[in-house]
């Protein structure tokens, strides 16, 4: 399979994020390379996990 990409420029006019999840990510371009870690050093039982947060009220 032949496959090319012709990269062209990017505007971007505004993003509004309301709220983010437990693991999120947000990409605006290219990117080579993306790493992620997690380590937690607390039971799982003391891990709360409930609805997101928003950034800022809306109104």
């Amino acid at each position: 399979m032949n496959y090319t990409v012709i990269n062209r420029e990017v505007c971007v006019g505004d993003i509004k994020i309301i709220g983010v999840s437990t693991s999120s990510v947000f990409l605006v371009g290219d990117t080579n390379t993306i790493s992620m870690v997690s380590a937690f050093d607390t039971p799982p039982e003391s891990l709360i996990i409930g609805p997101f947060v928003p950034l800022n009220p809306l109104g």
